[in-house]
């Protein structure tokens, strides 16, 4: 009788529960205006939407075995990034693929204290991103949370 959406158990319940609404007003069926079996599927068909209604439509995700997961923050340090001057987009990216301060520095024919100093200005900025950001989110989520 049903066909997919809901799990064997809960069909089985829907058509049992039908099936005794379909027995109670069996004395009720007009034979001249639909077949029994339009009536009793009309029947089946109701109960199941009212289940649809009732039961929440989520699943749990299983917890998927092995290692590969995915780097959120490779995204994290992508959007930090997207926010910085390109100066200092620039500077910090050279620095996380591993160039040395000297070789930045002899790159932009400036000494190693200026890049340095340029260094300590781009992560203070990026840190100031995501004050202002985790700012806002806490002072949001406070919000929603009053509610």
């Amino acid at each position: 009788m049903m066909k997919g959406g809901a799990d064997p158990e809960a069909a089985q319940e829907i058509a049992q529960e039908a099936m005794i609404m379909v027995w109670r007003k069996a004395a009720s069926f007009d034979r001249g205006r639909a077949s029994a079996a339009t009536w009793i599927n009309t029947i089946a068909l109701n109960f199941y939407r009212s289940f649809l209604g009732r039961e929440t439509l989520t699943q749990m995700l299983p917890d998927l075995p092995g290692r590969d997961r995915i780097d959120i923050s490779a995204i994290d340090v992508d959007r930090l990034l997207r926010r910085c001057r390109p100066a200092d987009r620039t500077l910090l990216q050279q620095h996380m693929e591993g160039v040395t301060m000297e070789e930045i520095a002899r790159e932009n024919g400036v000494t190693e204290t200026a890049i340095r100093i340029r260094m300590m200005r781009a992560r203070r900025a990026a840190r100031g991103h995501l004050e202002k950001k985790a700012y806002r989110f806490r002072r949001c989520g406070a919000a929603a949370m009053s509610n």
